[in-house]
């Protein structure tokens, strides 16, 4: 039986960087709770910007936001995992040598941290991705507690993540693709199938009890940590080769229909 469902949100259940929920989702998510089944939201994205999306039902989930960097559960943090102070002052500064075509995001536990002036940008992260941020001069300046760096770049930055971000920094923190705009750092404990881990373990569920959903490089952690592992259709060939089973994509609303079907049924 099936007492958790854990999903990635970009991509897996609704398009990149939109800020709403389709209404059939919002109620299969209710009637889960009703049946004492958890559903946890779990994306590379800030937890403010995942909140939104799961607004008409956010006191029937669990969180995994900033790639498992913050786990929340009925407005409580029950686990943080801060970034390095050296290692996030020193990946901030390189990121900054691709400003002229890239835009930088330090999250925190309570938002994140912008320098940009970029308008489209800005109006993305306002109108798209609904985050909460504050402008600053210099981020290293703020002395904040940074739980994940983020590089963005439209329409891709795959050359420059995979070719030189990531073999530069993957043994010192835990870098990763997030969808095709952007690259994630983290701490090297952080990882979307261990946040699922410690969710299963926090609320006694073991993996066989657990369902997941994933496109990206970033969720085939938790393709192994569920009993039940699906990849949408437009998932990375890696997440696919990582997945139990493939469902339709966020297009045909696949994620819900698995619910529906195989849960709610």
């Amino acid at each position: 039986m099936i007492r958790l469902v854990a999903s990635d949100i970009d991509g897996t259940l609704i398009k990149d960087s939109t800020p709403d929920l389709y209404p059939e989702m919002a109620e299969a998510i209710k009637k889960m709770a009703q049946r004492n089944i958890l559903f946890c939201a779990a994306s590379g994205r800030q937890y403010n910007s995942v909140r939104n999306v799961f607004r008409d039902v956010e006191e029937e989930i669990v969180f995994i936001a900033d790639n498992g960097a913050q786990i929340r559960y009925k407005e409580k943090d029950i686990r943080l995992s801060p970034m390095k102070k050296e290692y996030a002052e020193a990946i901030i500064r390189q990121l900054r040598e691709y400003d002229s075509a890239c835009e930088i995001v330090a999250s925190t536990p309570d938002g994140c941290l912008l320098e940009t002036r970029n308008k489209a940008f800005l109006d993305l992260m306002t109108y798209g991705y609904r985050n909460k941020f504050t402008l600053v001069k210099d981020v290293l300046e703020e002395n904040a507690k940074i739980i994940k760096i983020a590089i963005y770049q439209k329409d891709s930055i795959r050359e420059l993540g995979e070719e030189i971000l990531i073999p530069q920094w993957k043994d010192k923190v835990k870098v990763c693709m997030a969808g095709e705009e952007w690259v994630d750092f983290m701490d090297l404990s952080v990882d979307k199938g261990k946040a699922l881990a410690f969710i299963q373990e926090y609320f006694q569920i073991s993996k066989e009890e657990t369902m997941a959903f994933g496109d990206n490089n970033n969720d085939i952690g938790m393709m192994e940590a569920a009993g039940e592992s699906y990849a949408v259709e437009n998932a990375r060939e890696e997440v696919k080769a990582a997945a139990k089973h493939i469902c339709p994509s966020y297009l045909e609303k696949g994620v819900y229909r698995v619910v529906k079907d195989l849960i709610l049924a």
